[in-house]
C-alpha cells in the first residue's frame, strides 16, 4: 500500500524542515508520541537506528526507525519496522515562494504481518493515510504558530 500526503505551510522551508529535524517537538504535532531514543549511530545520520514509542489505546506501540538518507531540508528518508508491519516514508520540503513551504509525504507499507494487520489494509486502508493527514495538519499548525 503506498499513498502520498500533502500540505503548504505559510513559513519558510527552512524553518518547517528545522522543526520537522528536531525530535523535541514530535510531541506537538504527533498526538501519540511518547519518546524517541537513539539505539546506534549518529542521531540525525543516514543508517541512525531509533526506539520510537507512541500511546496505542491503553498501551504502547514500538516502532524502529532507520534513517535511510537524511538530505533535510530537502529531503528526509526512513524505514520504520513494526511486529506487525514495515513501512518506508519519504518526506520532502519544496519552496513555494519565501514564505510557503509544500510539505509532502510518500508512504509505502511494504510488509504486513498477522492476520489482523493484514485484515485492516485491505478493508480500512484509508484509516491509514487519514492517520498521516492528521500530523500534517497539527504539523501546518505547529510551524505556522512559530
Amino acid at each position: 500500500m503506498k499513498f502520498t500526503c500533502t500540505i503548504e505551510i505559510h513559513k519558510p522551508k527552512s524553518l518547517a524542515a528545522e522543526l520537522f529535524a528536531d525530535p523535541k517537538y514530535l510531541k506537538e504535532y504527533q498526538d501519540t508520541f511518547i519518546s524517541k531514543e537513539l539505539l546506534s549511530g549518529k542521531a540525525g545520520e543516514d543508517g541512525a537506528v531509533s526506539k520510537m514509542l507512541y500511546k496505542m489505546g491503553k498501551g504502547e506501540m514500538e516502532l524502529t526507525e532507520t534513517i535511510i538518507e537524511n538530505k533535510l531540508p530537502d529531503s528526509f528518508y526512513a524505514e520504520y519496522h513494526h511486529k506487525h508491519m514495515d513501512n518506508t516514508m519519504l518526506c520532502t520540503f519544496e519552496a513555494l515562494n519565501e514564505n510557503t513551504t509544500r510539505y509532502n509525504s510518500e508512504i509505502h507499507y511494504t510488509v504486513f504481518r498477522g492476520f489482523v494487520p493484514k485484515l485492516m489494509a485491505f478493508l480500512f486502508p484509508g484509516m491509514f493515510k487519514k492517520q498521516v493527514d492528521k500530523w500534517l495538519v497539527n504539523f501546518k499548525k505547529f510551524v505556522e504558530k512559530n
